[in-house]
């Protein structure tokens, strides 16, 4: 899970954390077009602040609307494209499967933050897993992060560190 002697970092949650969310019954919602990623204020701001000091700085995210047929590759694609260009990221991952693919990467499985780790020579027990979801925590926890979650109205049930 990523070496033991390596650096520590952060990985952030994009929906809800990074960019709004539409809120429809209850439910965060993702963006489904790149004219529809609001970057939250203040992001760029922080995470320069989090590189200058020494850490890189991932996102890991969930995208099962591609496999439910909600959202095209592409246009995936894209919205990754317009982040990257938005916010100052060191790498993204994304999961594009569903629960049922049982794939290793999508949270709470800790496959997205590990791939990562290992890439980039990261030490998950020094480093975050920043989220507003359960699934975030959950994968962090799995990883050996520590993590912190962000409150919204919609994740009143999560617990984090």
């Amino acid at each position: 899970m990523g070496p033991a002697n390596g650096r520590s970092a952060v990985f952030l949650d994009r929906d809800g954390v990074l960019n709004d969310v539409v809120v429809q019954n209850g439910v965060p919602l993702s963006p489904r077009r790149a004219d529809e990623l609001h970057v939250v204020a203040g992001s760029a701001e922080a995470i320069q602040q989090l590189r200058r000091s020494g850490l890189p700085v991932f996102v890991a995210s969930n995208q099962p609307d591609v496999a439910r047929g909600r959202l095209a590759p592409e246009e995936l694609a894209r919205i990754t494209a317009a982040l990257q260009r938005t916010l100052p990221l060191d790498d993204v991952a994304i999961c594009p499967h569903d629960d049922a693919d049982g794939c290793t990467c999508r949270k709470p499985q800790p496959g997205l933050l590990v791939t990562v780790a290992e890439r980039w020579g990261v030490d998950l027990s020094q480093s975050y897993m920043v989220g507003d979801s359960w699934k975030d925590v959950e994968a962090g926890r799995r990883a050996g992060c520590h993590t912190i979650l962000l409150r919204r109205d919609y994740n009143a049930s999560a617990q984090a560190d």
